[in-house]
Order: structure tokens, then C-alpha cells, then sequence
């Protein structure tokens, strides 16, 4: 399989909220090639309110694993940085979303990508638009750009800090 564009979201609102991330997306990263990543956004929490704010950021990157392997990765990454079962939209130490799997649509029952939440949600949008964009959701056919511009008061996210890391990308073997 050729190598596929992906864009993952990323946070953390337990514990050591950017050492979290840097764990997560290092573990992500052994397998998937990491072509850019994002600023670091602090947000108040989605859904269940009554929870620390969140720091969240995304990366993309390359990789030859199918949607459903990168999934199963993605859990892997949660699990090794923490993360425990608790409720919908509940408080944890890292979580990772596939966004995005080149243009791809999936609608899978245990993954719909683009992220069925992606254009209503400003905390994925903002981090998003600074690597990509001009990048169009294959759904809404809007650039993420768009999208953000399109979300009311931009939800409380704000820029807290550089991104995590400088990536020089390589190519896959």
C-alpha cells in the first residue's frame, strides 16, 4: 500500500497535560511517519463540563497502515500514556482521534472518518488549519479554514504554546 496522508488529533486534561502528549504522539510516531505538528491549544472541556481544560493539538503524517491498523494504534498510544476507561467525553490522560485518512470516507462501526464531529468542533479545527489549511474536508467541501471561520466564538481555544516538537519529515521505506 502507498504511503496515506493522515491528520490526528490529539489531548490531555489529567496529569502532566504536555508531557501526556509528547508520550502519545512519540508512541504514534513509531509507526507513522510525523510530517507536522501543531501549536498547543488549551480549551475548555467538550461535553461533560465539570473537568480540567484540555491542551490539544494535531500532527499529520504518513503512513502505509490501513484506517482500522492506525486505529488500533491510536489505542495503543492511549493506553501506554494512561488512559483508563471512565464515560462519554469524560477526563483522561490522552486520547487520539483519526481525523482524517487521506480522502478518504469510512463509515465503519468502530471508526467514521473524516471525524464525524471534525467541522463543528473548534478545538480540532484551530490546531488543524495552522498545519493544513487549505486542506477540504471531503464531506463539507469546505477548506478547514472555512470550517473554523464558520464555528461561533471559537469555542474558548486558545494558543498556549509552541508545538511539541520540529518535525523534519523522512520518507518511508
Amino acid at each position: 500500500m502507498a504511503a496515506i496522508t493522515v491528520y490526528i488529533g490529539v489531548g490531555s486534561n489529567l496529569g502532566n497535560r504536555q508531557e501526556n502528549l509528547r508520550r502519545g504522539i512519540r508512541a504514534i510516531g513509531r509507526r507513522v511517519t510525523i510530517t507536522a505538528a501543531s501549536s498547543i491549544y488549551e480549551t475548555e472541556p467538550w461535553g461533560f463540563l465539570d473537568q480540567p481544560p484540555f491542551l490539544n493539538a494535531v500532527c499529520s503524517g504518513l503512513t502505509s497502515m490501513s484506517a482500522l491498523d492506525l486505529l488500533e494504534l491510536l489505542k495503543d498510544a492511549e493506553a501506554l500514556v494512561g488512559r483508563r476507561p471512565t464515560f462519554l467525553n469524560g477526563p483522561r490522560k490522552f486520547d487520539a482521534d483519526l481525523l482524517l485518512y487521506g480522502g478518504q470516507l469510512i463509515d465503519e462501526v468502530t471508526l467514521q472518518v473524516p471525524h464525524p464531529r471534525l467541522a463543528q468542533r473548534a478545538f480540532v479545527l484551530e490546531p488543524l488549519a495552522e498545519i493544513a489549511p487549505e486542506l477540504v474536508h471531503p464531506l463539507e467541501e469546505l477548506s478547514i479554514r472555512q470550517l473554523l471561520d464558520r464555528v461561533s466564538g471559537r469555542q474558548g481555544v486558545r494558543r498556549w504554546s509552541e508545538p511539541l516538537m520540529t518535525v523534519t519529515p523522512m520518507k518511508l521505506p
